[in-house]
C-alpha cells in the first residue's frame, strides 16, 4: 500500500509536463519579439537605402540641370529655376524633393587641382560650377522621412543628405566644314552635284545665294554665339573636299586651315579666305574628321582639361575615303564629342546619325539655310557639364 501510493506521487523538484510547455510559450514569445524586431529593422535599413538612392538621383539631377540652364541662359535666376523645377519632379521617399534657392544651390568657382581632383569655392568668381544639397532632414522644406517600425523604438525618422556639384567646362571646338563643289550651288538647285562643265565650277562660291553661303552665315552666328558665354573657349577650322587640281587650283583632301585660337577672328579669317577661293571636289568625310581631331589633339595649341567638340558639316553624302561612321571611333578615342550637321536634302542623314552616336554627339538636319543657322548657334550654345562630387 506504501509503496502504491509512494509510485503515485511526483518527485520533489520534476516539473510537470504542463509546466514545461507554459515555458516553452514564453520563451518563443521572447523569441518571435526578437525576430520581429530584426524584420522591422530589416525593413527600415532597406527603405533607409532606397531612399538614399533617389535621393542621388534626383540631386544629381537637379545638379546637372542647374549647369546646363548656367550654360544655355547665362543666368543664376534661370539655373536656380531648373534645379527646382528638376528636383520637385522627382519623388524621394513618396514626396517631391523641394529645394531651398538660399541653402540648397551654391553658386561658385571649381578648379582642377594637380592630382587630378576638384576643388570647389563656394562664391568663388568667376562662377563655372554649381553645387546642389539635396536634404530630407527636419528643417528642409520636405522634411524628414519617417520610420516604418522604428517608432517602435523611439526612431521616428531618418535625415538622408546628397551633395552633387557640375562644372561648366571651357572647350576646344573645330568647326569642320564641306568644300565639295556641291557648296557652290544655288540653294534652289536641284543637282546633288555640280558638273565641271558648269561656268561657276571654275569660280569661288558666289556669296550671295550659294549653299557655301548659307554657311559662312551660320559659322558667324556661331561666333557671335561664342561671344556670350563665359567659357574661355578656343576656335579652329578645318575643310574636306578630295585631292586633285581644277581650274589652276590645287586642293587638298583636307585642310587645317586655322589651328585652334582663343581670338575668335584668326577662324573668321579662315573662313573669309576659303570664301575666295576655287575650291572643288569630291566629299571625303572621313579625312575631314581626322582634320579635326588634328586640331584638337595638336600639343601646341590644344588644352589638355577642355572638353574637345567638332562640329561636322556636310551638304551631300559622302563619295570617296573611308565610311564615316567608321572613323568616328578614332574621335572618340581622344574623348573628341562630334555633332554631326547635314544641310539640304541631299545630305545622308542617316550615315551623319551615326556618326554623332558614336561619339556621343548630337545630330542635326537643316533643311534651308535659316535652320542651318539656328542649329549652329545652338550647338555653340550646349555647353557640356561634368560631375565634380
Amino acid at each position: 500500500m506504501r509503496a502504491s501510493l509512494m509510485h503515485r506521487l511526483p518527485r520533489v523538484g520534476s516539473p510537470r509536463p504542463h509546466d514545461r510547455r507554459g515555458v516553452m510559450v514564453v520563451l518563443v514569445c521572447f523569441l518571435m519579439i526578437a525576430l520581429l524586431a530584426c524584420v522591422a529593422f530589416s525593413v527600415d535599413v532597406a527603405y533607409l537605402q532606397l531612399t538614399r538612392t533617389k535621393l542621388r538621383a534626383a540631386t544629381d539631377a537637379a545638379a546637372r540641370a542647374a549647369g546646363e540652364a548656367l550654360s544655355r541662359e547665362q543666368n543664376l535666376d534661370a539655373s536656380r529655376q531648373a534645379a527646382i523645377d528638376i528636383a520637385q519632379s522627382n519623388l524621394v521617399a513618396g514626396d517631391p524633393l523641394l529645394l531651398d534657392v538660399e541653402q540648397d544651390i551654391v553658386f561658385g568657382r571649381s578648379t582642377q587641382q594637380r592630382g587630378g581632383a576638384w576643388s570647389f569655392e563656394p562664391a568663388g568668381e568667376p562662377i563655372n560650377a554649381v553645387r546642389v544639397l539635396g536634404r530630407r532632414t527636419r528643417d528642409a522644406p520636405s522634411g524628414s522621412v519617417p520610420t516604418m517600425f522604428g517608432r517602435v523604438f523611439n526612431v521616428m525618422d531618418f535625415q538622408p543628405l546628397s551633395t552633387a556639384t557640375v562644372v561648366r567646362l571651357d572647350r576646344d571646338i573645330c568647326i569642320v566644314v564641306d568644300r565639295s563643289s556641291s557648296m557652290k550651288l544655288f540653294l534652289n538647285d536641284n543637282a546633288p552635284t555640280m558638273s565641271t562643265s558648269d561656268p561657276r565650277f571654275c569660280r569661288p562660291p558666289d556669296m550671295s545665294q550659294s549653299r557655301w553661303r548659307a554657311l559662312t552665315r551660320a559659322f558667324d552666328r556661331f561666333v557671335a554665339a561664342l561671344h556670350t558665354t563665359p567659357q574661355d573657349e578656343y576656335l579652329s577650322l578645318a575643310s574636306y573636299s578630295s585631292s586633285g587640281t581644277w581650274c589652276g587650283n590645287s586642293n587638298n583632301v583636307a585642310d587645317i586651315n586655322q589651328q585652334l585660337s582663343a581670338d575668335y577672328g584668326d577662324a573668321e579669317s579662315a573662313m573669309t579666305t576659303l570664301s575666295g577661293t576655287k575650291f572643288n571636289g569630291a566629299t571625303n568625310i572621313g579625312e575631314g574628321i581626322r582634320s579635326g581631331i588634328d586640331a584638337l589633339t595638336n600639343p601646341s595649341t590644344s588644352r589638355p582639361f577642355a572638353a574637345k567638340t567638332m562640329v561636322l558639316m556636310t551638304d551631300g553624302n559622302y563619295t570617296q575615303g573611308n565610311r564615316p561612321r567608321d572613323v568616328a571611333p578614332e574621335a572618340l578615342r581622344h574623348d573628341i564629342v562630334i555633332h554631326a550637321v547635314t544641310f539640304g536634302d541631299g545630305a545622308d542623314q542617316n550615315e551623319m546619325r551615326a556618326v554623332a552616336a558614336a561619339t556621343g554627339g548630337n545630330f542635326y538636319h537643316a533643311p534651308d539655310a535659316q535652320t542651318l543657322q539656328d542649329v549652329f548657334e545652338e550647338i555653340a550654345l550646349t555647353l557640356p557639364v561634368m560631375f565634380t562630387e
